[in-house]
């Protein structure tokens, strides 16, 4: 695992795969302004007209304890945009992995695996609406998650955890589905639930990093293939040295 994260990190700066990190990452940002915005203009709503709504549903009594929750939303809305940066994050690189899956896909398996039958690439629609489902799971899982961040620590480890959890599932995924069914990739994800989780761990430390988690679609991705194929069977250290030599890989 420590090997395939290697080689996935040392291929992301490789020169092929530079116009496609510097396309993801424009989309990405995009996307983080666009939704980080849309969430600040939310709870500024909430902080002004949401009051009186709220208050004229539910009575004079509410008065005190709404006013108390819409100066919390009014600071909340101020950081609207940093903190849905923060909390979009993994959901936005889960929705472009889904765009750029089949490119990333193709470098590593030329580079890394040239002997074997390269994947077929997944119908756009098809790689769009995993990136949705998964995008939208994220969300609910992060909500759900929500309540632990006011206990001391708990939310870290609980938002780290569901990461982990999330983008070790879709990254996976993707990478199975160019050489199996839906139904079997995810079949396969759940035979090696323990080890998929382990290697999302990695990429959710990735994400966790400012900055350098806008690579996190290419980086997971890249990841994700040399681990669907070593649990495929696969060994690159076989394939490369037999691509070198011009030897049938073993």
């Amino acid at each position: 695992m420590i090997d395939a994260a290697a080689r996935a990190l040392s291929q992301i700066l490789s020169p092929p795969m530079r116009s496609i990190l510097w396309r993801s990452i424009g989309l990405a940002l995009t996307l983080i302004v666009v939704l980080a915005i849309g969430l600040q203009r939310l709870l500024s709503w909430f902080a002004t007209s949401g009051e009186g709504w709220a208050e004229a549903m539910l009575g004079p009594g509410s008065h005190t304890p709404l006013n108390i929750v819409s100066w919390i939303v009014s600071i909340a809305a101020g950081l609207g945009i940093v903190f849905g940066a923060v909390f979009l994050m993994p959901a936005i690189t889960s929705l472009v992995a889904s765009i750029f899956v089949d490119e990333v896909a193709d470098h590593v398996e030329r580079e890394h695996y040239p002997a074997e039958r390269p994947g077929t690439a997944l119908p756009f629609s098809v790689a769009m609406i995993e990136g949705i489902k998964a995008a939208l799971l994220t969300i609910l899982v992060y909500l759900i998650a929500l309540p632990f961040v006011f206990i001391a620590g708990a939310g870290v480890i609980v938002f780290f955890i569901a990461t982990a959890w999330l983008l070790g599932r879709e990254y996976f995924e993707l990478a199975a589905m160019r050489f199996r069914s839906p139904e079997e990739a995810k079949a396969m994800r759940r035979q090696n639930a323990g080890i998929i989780f382990t290697a999302g761990l990695v990429i959710a430390a990735f994400v966790s990093i400012p900055i350098v988690n806008l690579a996190t679609p290419l980086f997971g991705m890249a990841f994700m293939v040399h681990m669907h194929k070593r649990l495929s069977g696969s060994r690159p250290e076989l394939i490369e040295p037999a691509r070198k030599t011009g030897l049938p890989a073993a």
